[in-house]
């Protein structure tokens, strides 16, 4: 028997989204969630200009440039030891041999952007590298000299300084460095950032390391969700990168992940090798009805609004008066659930259209409530559009 879950949100709560306070970024850069793929989740430390060249190739080949996935990022462990005798950062001689800028050269050529990770303190997370605190101009200048179109920026051997003067810093100094960059502020979450990071980063962390684990996405997912009124065109909150592919979900789980982090405007960075992904694999972050959602123009994160026990109805407002929908089964067994119209932000009178994303179908004229059954740890996902 289907169940009507229990409203968390007010219907208004779709109103009551504001995406005014990212909107102070100055770069204009992440008007919608940022595209693309970074080596930690696969690959960790393991990285060379090998493994980063045939990463660019694969986006390009596998067609997932032209889905909007831009970037390639490296994470921790591409720089050297030490910085040079002019006290800049340097590419590890020995796994990029070719340097940056020549990386940078080749990714630009395949209409891509290149990412590096760099760190708001004085070493990185694997403290293999230089972090960039009391270095924060003389960086920015570095990457932009390289043409580097992304940062991510973690908060490791910090100092015990704010994280707002130090994050602050290195916001101005990619200002004045010449080159637009985008820059992903990576806090863990731990200073509540949604709160104060929107004047200066185009995202920033809301939670620790996601794991390659149902526990783990999930728990993200929860976390990140109470933040939501604080994203929005030009900043946007950061439940960590996706596992989709590494191997340790079920294809339902993955399909679950990718639908949650479309719908709630995370971030669409891919963590597999794409250069030898599964057509499971492929085929779910190749959606792009869901990657619709998450590029919708509106820029309204979506939230839990409904839950009876392990039966969740997750929901946001679209562009066109549009709704997305996902009903989300987290529990052990088959099971039904009901989204009513009343919590999601439409009129029990409304007709729509509801138009399953991952199967394509549409249901034409439904009122009131939309009722689906799914497996243990599957979903559904909808864009429901009013007659």
């Amino acid at each position: 028997m289907a169940r009507a879950a229990a409203p968390l949100l007010p219907f208004f709560f779709l109103l009551l989204s504001s995406t005014s306070p990212a909107a102070a970024q100055k770069n204009r850069l992440g008007r919608t969630p940022q595209m693309g793929w970074n080596s930690w989740n696969h690959f960790g430390c393991k990285i060379d200009e090998v493994i980063i060249r045939k990463i660019a190739d694969a986006m390009v080949d596998t067609g997932l440039a032209k889905l909007g996935y831009e970037y390639v990022n490296l994470d921790d462990c591409w720089a050297s030891h030490d910085r040079d005798s002019q006290g800049n950062l340097a590419a590890n001689g020995t796994t990029f041999p070719s340097g940056m800028r020549a990386l940078a050269d080749y990714v630009h050529g395949k209409g891509l952007k290149l990412g590096v990770y760099g760190d708001a303190g004085l070493r990185t997370c694997s403290r293999l590298q230089p972090g960039s605190l009391g270095y924060e101009d003389q960086d920015a200048r570095t990457l932009a000299a390289w043409g580097i179109d992304y940062l991510k920026y973690d908060n490791c051997n910090n100092q015990n300084i704010s994280p707002l003067t130090r994050y602050n810093r290195m916001s101005e100094a990619l200002m004045n460095s010449g080159r637009d960059v985008f820059f992903s502020l990576c806090e863990w979450g731990v200073d509540d950032p949604a709160t104060w990071a929107g004047s200066f980063a185009n995202s920033w962390r809301t939670t620790e390391d996601i794991k390659n684990t149902w526990e783990s996405m999930t728990d993200n997912a929860d976390k990140n969700d109470k933040w939501a009124p604080y994203a929005g065109p030009g900043g946007w909150n950061d439940p960590d990168m996706l596992e989709v592919g590494n191997g340790g979900m079920t294809i339902e789980e993955y399909r679950s992940h990718f639908s949650i982090w479309a719908l709630v405007k995370a971030p669409l960075i891919l963590g597999c090798d794409v250069s030898s992904m599964t057509p499971e694999t492929k085929d779910i972050i190749s959606n792009q009805n869901v990657i619709a959602v998450n590029q919708d123009k509106l820029g309204v994160q979506g939230r839990k609004v409904q839950q009876d026990g392990e039966l969740e109805v997750w929901a946001g407002r679209l562009s066109r008066g549009r709704v997305a929908l996902v009903l989300w089964n987290r529990g052990p067994d088959e099971a039904s659930i009901t989204a009513s119209w009343s919590n999601i932000g439409l009129n029990q009178s409304a007709v729509v259209d509801a138009h399953d994303l991952w199967t394509d179908e549409v249901t034409p004229s439904v009122q009131g409530n939309l009722t689906k059954k799914m497996d243990s740890h599957a979903c559904k996902m909808y864009v429901l559009t009013p007659k």
